[in-house]
């Protein structure tokens, strides 16, 4: 028995280490990728992306065509640290710097597809992060507003989504629990780190029949992935989905700059 445990133990061990793989040499100081690359092609990119979205998001059931083709036409590569390009493709989270990361591919299509967004809606992102999930929503929606607390985590994202033509999305630093007033109200609205409890300014920004996905903590010290509707009422239903695991989301004068 001791050694079917050991076994075990050796074996959780391995899984770990190899999920954290690409965390361990991650640098503060590297940059953010300029499109520029000596190792991958587009051609491998491109290849590397179709298989990504078949075996980690089809595979799971996402099956919303839109939201599958955004993630088969946004390159996920160029919105992560340029020295991380080569998982950029893996079924995992990475790193971007300042303690911030870009989500799992699986994870940002379920959270779009939750979102049910049409390209006449207009979108609320809470934590532009990289950018990626504000470019993946871009191709979807009419228009994409995204607010990013971490001044330079955002005016990074900001010139890179300028830069790669996503010419719909608009951005600003600001405590994103606020969210945008004078834009909204919001067919629907994403927030990409966890809250203590949703904030109140994003429900009331919410339009009637629109809905918003957000991760929150809960009694379990974990977090649950919660779809919020409100109907044609100004009436609120929560549904919880799956548990998941963002970084928290920064308010007020927490923020890094």
């Amino acid at each position: 028995m001791k050694y079917i445990t050991f076994i075990l133990i050796i074996i959780v061990l391995a899984c770990v280490f190899y999920s954290y793989r690409p965390f361990m040499n991650f640098k503060e100081k590297d940059s953010m990728a300029d499109g520029k690359d000596t190792e991958f092609t587009e051609e491998n990119y491109a290849r590397e992306r179709k298989k990504m979205v078949e075996q980690q998001i089809i595979a799971r059931g996402v099956k919303d065509k839109k939201v599958l083709d955004a993630m088969e036409s946004v390159c996920r590569h160029l919105f992560v640290p340029e020295g991380y390009r080569i998982y950029s493709y893996y079924d995992q989270p990475l790193p971007i710097g300042l303690g911030q990361t870009i989500s799992q591919p699986y994870i940002v299509a379920l959270m779009t597809e939750m979102l049910d967004v049409d390209n006449d809606d207009i979108v609320l992102e809470i934590g532009t992060g990289s950018g990626y999930q504000a470019a993946v929503l871009s191709t979807i929606a009419r228009e994409v507003y995204t607010i990013e607390i971490i001044e330079k985590l955002g005016l990074l994202a900001d010139e890179r989504l300028k830069r790669l033509g996503y010419d719909n999305v608009n951005f600003k630093i600001s405590d994103g629990s606020l969210g945008w007033p004078d834009k909204g109200p919001f067919d629907a609205i994403i927030v990409t780190a966890a809250a203590e409890k949703i904030p109140d300014p994003l429900i009331e920004q919410l339009k009637p029949g629109g809905r918003m996905v957000i991760p929150v903590n809960n009694s379990s010290y974990s977090q649950d992935l919660l779809i919020v509707e409100k109907d044609k009422a100004g009436n609120i239903d929560t549904k919880k989905t799956i548990p998941v695991r963002f970084v928290p989301l920064v308010e007020g004068e927490k923020a890094a700059k």
